[in-house]
């Protein structure tokens, strides 16, 4: 099935003419521009959004990650008979974003981070890692809740084997499944560690959806500080690429939830 990508913003304020204008731009998940277009801010709606994708003849999934684009694309998608996905790792189009006017127009509001209710968390966690060379194992596990995204395999690929991808283990116990089951629906995409500062404790901040925010994990210990700056450290080394698994123990027999995760 074939996959495109979608943004509709409001031209930048230094860039608009002498009444604001709407960019509609879609393109390949390569960064092929198929649709490049501009209107008055009045005229921007549903019908315009249809008759522009539909007059490109696309069929497929059309991904967005700008949230005050999904409404009106939303609308396009409906009426054309396309697929929506809601997701932050739309490289090609981002990728045009960003020659064309700066890393401004990535820049997505969120709202402070809110704590994942208490009722789901597990029984304990901590770093680990496993070699790049076993991530085709982990996808062939029968594990219930799992996401290996198409957009990170260039990533994984270009990693040697023997690498070392970092991540974070939780033994969930009997809220194990309710966790990877809220996670899921979370749609997890990144993991981002918050350093301790000065009378405050550090922490990992899960970064999901479009534009959520949620404090995964706070520490104060020196030792779970320096884990973290290791953990910090390999995230270089892997390109950014690591990973978040759900087990019910330590037993490494079963596990509920496995989602491999790049802040790109």
């Amino acid at each position: 099935m074939a996959i495109w990508q979608a943004d509709l913003f409001r031209c930048p304020p230094s860039q608009a003419a002498d009444q604001p204008l709407w960019y509609l731009l879609l393109t390949t998940p390569q960064g092929d521009l198929k649709i490049d277009t501009t209107i008055a801010q009045g005229a921007v709606n549903g019908d315009w959004v249809t008759a522009q994708l539909g007059a490109a003849g696309i069929a497929g999934t059309l991904e967005v990650f700008r949230p005050q684009a999904v409404g009106l694309l939303g609308v396009a998608a409906q009426r054309l008979g396309l697929t929506l996905r809601e997701t932050r790792r739309t490289g090609g189009i981002k990728q045009v974003l960003l020659q064309r006017w700066g890393p401004q127009l990535l820049q997505i509001e969120s709202a402070p981070p809110q704590g994942i209710p208490d009722a789901l968390w597990g029984d304990r966690w901590r770093f680990a890692s496993i070699p790049a060379g076993d991530l085709d194992l982990w996808r062939d596990r029968p594990i219930p809740y799992q996401l290996f995204p198409n957009a990170l395999d260039d990533v994984a690929q270009s990693l040697d084997p023997t690498a070392q991808i970092p991540g974070v283990v939780v033994e969930g116990g009997r809220r194990s499944r309710s966790l990877a089951q809220w996670l899921d629906k979370a749609n997890p995409f990144a993991l981002h560690y918050i350093p301790t500062e000065a009378g405050q404790s550090g922490g990992l901040i899960l970064e999901a959806g479009l534009c959520d925010r949620w404090v995964f994990i706070t520490f104060e210990d020196e030792d779970m500080a320096t884990a973290a700056s290791h953990y910090q450290h390999q995230l270089t080394a892997s390109r950014g690429l690591h990973f978040l698994l759900v087990q019910p123990d330590d037993s490494g027999i079963t596990f509920t939830g496995f989602w491999l995760l790049c802040d790109r």
